[in-house]
């Protein structure tokens, strides 16, 4: 378990971490910003993105059009111009949250539902397993929910290449994270959330790894960790659903669902389906804010063609 502040060495000033170190300063700079100017900053950022040609535009073009199909091609040429845009916004969501101070996070406009089911579990001595997915702004709906209504949430994350942003970000998600766990550090999740713990994830990448099914997303077999089935057999815990989008007015709106009923079940397919579902729901909910620049389908069933060049 990562709880613990990460130890400093002085070999992360080397020449090889500037970049890193210039990002940072950068991201820094970006959360001191008031919140509706550090929001026209997003946007102009992403105007700036959604200009320039890369693979991540076409890997969002090609996504929006398996998953949208329904989406004429200047539908869906809308849609990718408002997804491209959003990843502008995504740069100074994320610096909000990691280095925002807890000042500046209480004055963003958020609204909660649903925090009765976390009491409920809290009161059933249960964990919790909060459910959601990749949108851009993901980490800072974590910090709201932590601020804001005063939950306590632990995460699990992915360790960054680069050793001083990997130094910094653990220092700045320790300033209002339980604790963090890295994807290898099972056990650890599941002893927390069998203490009462909550834990804050993400299972709608696709990591090629061995513990993964192909199940529907969008109508599309994909690749799929079945980790949700895992955890919650191993823990007791329930899982919520934790919904969360930006309002066209400025803010949030963060939903906790009711806990998923008979989960997990005796089928890790049936249940990683569900979760799936789940994701996609959210999904269509704000389909621009959703990180459509992944590529959720990169793996493919035995004899299937690649859907991606």
């Amino acid at each position: 378990m990562t709880s613990r502040l990460p130890r400093f060495h002085f070999s992360l000033l080397g020449p090889r971490h500037w970049p890193a170190w210039i990002g940072l300063g950068l991201l820094w700079l970006l959360a001191r910003l008031p919140y509706r100017l550090l929001m026209r900053t997003g946007r102009g950022i992403g105007w700036l993105i959604a200009r320039l040609p890369g693979s991540r535009r076409r890997i969002a073009a090609r996504n929006l059009e398996l998953c949208f199909p329904q989406l004429d091609g200047k539908q869906q040429a809308t849609l990718l111009e408002q997804s491209l845009r959003d990843v502008g916004l995504m740069l100074v969501e994320f610096a909000l949250a990691w280095m925002g101070s807890r000042k500046a996070i209480l004055r963003v406009p958020v609204n909660i539902e649903g925090l009765e089911h976390l009491a409920a579990a809290a009161a059933r001595g249960q964990g919790v397993l909060l459910t959601g997915a990749h949108f851009s702004h993901l980490e800072l709906a974590g910090r709201l929910l932590v601020e804001h209504a005063g939950v306590e949430l632990a995460g699990m994350y992915r360790e960054h290449g680069d050793a001083a942003f990997e130094w910094a970000i653990r220092r700045a998600r320790a300033r209002y994270a339980a604790t963090m766990f890295t994807k290898n550090e099972v056990r650890g999740c599941v002893r927390y959330m069998q203490a009462g713990g909550r834990i804050w994830y993400a299972p709608d990448q696709d990591m090629r790894g061995k513990d993964t099914v192909f199940v529907p997303f969008f109508g599309i077999a994909a690749a799929t960790l079945t980790a949700t089935h895992h955890l919650a057999r191993l823990s007791a815990a329930c899982v919520i659903p934790f919904f969360h989008r930006r309002l066209d007015g400025g803010g949030y709106a963060l939903r906790l669902e009711a806990p998923l009923a008979d989960f997990p079940s005796r089928e890790i397919l049936a249940d990683t389906a569900r979760i799936n579902a789940m994701i996609e729901r959210m999904a269509r909910e704000a389909p621009s804010q959703y990180l459509w620049i992944h590529r959720r389908f990169k793996s493919r069933p035995p004899g299937e063609a690649a859907l991606y060049d």
